[in-house]
């Protein structure tokens, strides 16, 4: 996709959760161009199997990214992949584009959008003004799950958060997902909060 960052990683067959719910817009810096060649370079490790391509999301990809939150125990009450796509999904993407903290990403292989990922980048004063990376949204495609791609997929996202000069990563994960916490203490992540959430 022209004008969008690319990086490519091959996968070896592992086995993340069928679906992770927990992260890129182009971080702005003076350095953008040369951490992107060097981030392509960093990822372009190879990996026994398929090549899977990670990039900034365009619109074109959105059907497959809202038919892949839907297709997830609880993101079918409160998606709506049908076509048209309804305009708030319109709206939020073009919202995220124009953020500079804020990442949207999918993992392609060849021209099959097989999962992506949002990370938004947090400023703050606690830990002497550090900058955290938020990983959320976190999905990969029916079809290819528990094939690798999700860990890649999470190894790439905290490599971003690295790069953009993040102190720490974090994610929030729904209570009933057994699997995705298991993979997530794989990853080296800890349980050491309790999130609350309200409906407004």
């Amino acid at each position: 996709m022209r004008g969008a960052p690319v990086w490519r990683q091959r996968l070896t067959p592992l086995e993340p959760p069928s679906s992770v719910s927990a992260l890129s817009a182009d971080p702005p810096s003076p350095q953008e161009g040369k951490e992107e060649r060097s981030l392509a370079d960093a990822s372009a490790s190879r990996y026994p199997g398929a090549m899977i391509t990670f990039r900034k999301a365009v619109a074109a990809d959105l059907p497959a990214i809202v038919a892949m939150l839907a297709d997830d125990p609880l993101g079918a009450s409160r998606e709506d992949a049908s076509l048209p796509l309804a305009q708030g999904y319109l709206d939020a993407f073009a919202a995220i584009s124009a953020d500079p903290n804020q990442l949207l990403a999918v993992a392609v292989d060849g021209a099959e959008v097989v999962g992506t990922l949002q990370i938004t980048f947090l400023a703050g004063l606690s830990r002497k003004g550090a900058l955290r990376g938020q990983i959320e949204a976190v999905r990969v495609a029916a079809g290819r799950r528990s094939g690798g791609i999700g860990r890649k997929m999470f190894e790439w996202a905290i490599e971003q958060c690295r790069a953009r000069g993040c102190v720490l990563v974090q994610l929030t994960t729904d209570k009933g997902r057994a699997d995705a916490h298991r993979f997530y203490d794989s990853l080296g992540f800890t349980g050491s909060h309790i999130g609350y959430k309200k409906a407004l």
